[in-house]
């Protein structure tokens, strides 16, 4: 099993100052020490779940941009784009122009966005949870077409482009891919099926993932899809990656075909660059063995 990073969390000292230092030593550890993608939050307040929505907050693709030019091998992406945060056809060339300058290391992970206070804060619409999920999909054929040989017109019912051209074209072929993050099963787990080619699971409890992959593996013999090419992922909750309970867990995990775990930075930790250095010692050769 590997491993991905996710610095969800801008709140360390010295900040702002420190943020483009610890930022950057902290993928370079990540990349040196076995992890292998990268993710940051695709936010503009802080999730007031967490910790107070006026702590500080980076803007998702600008941050991985600067992080292309520290790193040279993980894998790069946000964790995941609200759909209600760009244009579509915006998205796609943001995505592509990562995957250019990173030399084909970018990832879209999207999904229907939820966070109405950010949007009512900074004056985005934020429609009805169906219509997010609409404009989900009108944006993944999108991105798809964007990536393709069609340069034509796209009419959707949100989405008009007169023309969807797009170059360069990303580094990745046939695309850079496209990972949906959730665990909702009528319309996410259908989406995955159909468009992307990882998910990320919002759990790490070994039975829910059981019902979830069953759930997906539906979806995809009824759209006629290939179940076996998608990367399965999952983000580590409440389950402390240096606790005892963590490795069983992700040995059952891996037993039902989760390929990666996702390990959040931890907030109480001044130290992220710490925090990952003791992960790559002390757990990510145990998650390789498993």
């Amino acid at each position: 099993m590997q491993a991905g990073f996710h610095f969800w969390n801008f709140t360390i000292p010295g900040a702002p100052q420190s943020l483009p230092s610890v930022l950057a030593q902290t993928a370079r550890t990540a990349e040196e020490g076995g992890f292998t993608q990268f993710t940051v939050m695709d936010h503009w307040f802080q999730m007031e779940s967490a910790a107070p929505a006026s702590e500080p907050m980076l803007e998702a693709f600008t941050t991985l941009g600067f992080l292309a030019g520290q790193t040279s091998t993980i894998r790069l992406g946000p964790l995941v784009a609200g759909v209600t945060y760009r244009y579509p056809g915006l998205l796609a060339k943001i995505v592509t122009t990562l995957d250019v300058l990173s030399e084909g290391r970018a990832m879209l992970g999207i999904g229907a966005a939820w966070y109405d206070r950010e949007h009512r804060g900074l004056g985005v619409p934020y429609p009805a949870i169906s219509e997010r999920f609409e404009r989900l999909e009108e944006a993944l054929q999108i991105a798809l077409q964007m990536w393709s040989d069609d340069d034509g017109p796209y009419r959707g019912t949100h989405y008009s482009l007169d023309e969807t051209l797009n170059s360069p074209r990303p580094i990745q072929l046939p695309h850079p891919p496209i990972m949906i993050g959730g665990k909702g099963e009528k319309k996410t787990l259908r989406l995955v099926a159909q468009y992307a080619q990882i998910v990320n699971l919002t759990t790490d409890d070994p039975a829910e993932v059981a019902h979830l992959l069953d759930v997906l593996r539906a979806h995809c013999e009824r759209l006629g899809t290939d179940y076996d090419a998608i990367e399965k992922t999952v983000i580590s909750g409440g389950t402390d990656p240096f606790g005892s309970e963590f490795l069983p867990r992700m040995e059952k995990l891996a037993a039902l075909g989760i390929t990666q775990v996702v390990v959040g930075r931890n907030p109480t930790d001044p130290d992220p660059v710490g925090q990952v250095s003791r992960l790559s010692e002390l757990v990510l050769p145990r998650l390789a063995a498993l």
